[in-house]
This record gives structure tokens, C-alpha cells and sequence, in this order.
């Protein structure tokens, strides 16, 4: 009689939990049905936008808590929950690398999202990702 006494006097907390795991369950199901290759295109997609996120507050020069932070964040997203069971750390790591190099292309090249990342020191950040992409070709 408790439980159901305050199923009724919460229902609103009842109803939004409900709905809550229902995307949940909608997007991994939804995630988990593309093919592997696809999968993977959106996870790398998504890892740039994760990169630029933590490269923009953590700034540059902090490689292992970037990937830390980046990791973190995958691990929370719904859609990507059993992805982030099946991947190994090392494989999860490269993607991550790929995904900076991707990303500093775009921040060198678009200086809008230089300045959205860097803020007042975005020249000075430019010219330093330049000179590290000139040395990884």
C-alpha cells in the first residue's frame, strides 16, 4: 500500500523516469543497430567534437588529462555505453590521437573555432598547432 500511495502522490517522478529510460534504451538500440563501420564514423565523429571540447577546457598541453577527460565523457554517453564495454583502452587511445590531429586541422583552419576555443590567446595557439601539424606529415 506504501509503494503504490506514492507511486500516486509521485507520479510525475514515476512518468519522467519512464520516459527518461526510454530514449536511453531508444538511442542505445538505435546506436547498437548500425552497422560496425558506421558505428565507428559516429564515434569519430564525435570524438572531435569531444577533443575540441576538452582541448578548449583544459587548453593545450595537457595530452593524458585530455584523453582522460574525453574517455569520460564517452563513457557517459547512452549511445555509446556498450561501445565503451567493447573497446580497449589502446584502440579507444588511437581513435582519440586521430581524432586531435582532425581536430587541430579544423582549429587551424577555422579561426572562429580558434577563437571559441583559445579565446584571447588564439593566435599564438594557431601558430603552435601549424608548426605541430607541419611536423607530423
Amino acid at each position: 500500500m506504501k509503494i503504490m500511495n506514492w507511486m500516486v502522490e509521485n507520479w510525475f517522478l514515476v512518468v519522467a523516469l519512464v520516459a527518461g529510460a526510454s530514449v536511453a534504451v531508444w538511442a542505445v538500440c538505435r546506436f547498437s543497430g548500425l552497422p560496425t563501420e558506421k558505428q565507428k564514423e559516429k564515434i569519430k565523429e564525435w570524438l572531435v567534437w569531444a577533443c575540441i571540447e576538452a582541448e578548449r577546457e583544459l587548453q593545450s598541453g595537457t595530452g593524458q588529462l585530455k584523453l582522460r577527460r574525453v574517455y569520460d565523457a564517452f563513457c557517459t554517453v547512452p549511445a555509446f555505453s556498450a561501445a565503451a564495454k567493447l573497446i580497449s583502452f589502446d584502440t579507444f587511445s588511437e581513435w582519440v590521437k586521430d581524432a586531435l590531429i582532425e581536430a587541430k586541422k579544423m582549429l587551424a583552419k577555422n579561426q572562429n573555432l580558434a577563437l571559441y576555443v583559445y579565446g584571447e590567446k588564439t593566435y599564438e595557439e594557431i601558430d603552435k598547432l601549424r608548426k605541430q601539424l607541419e611536423v607530423e606529415k
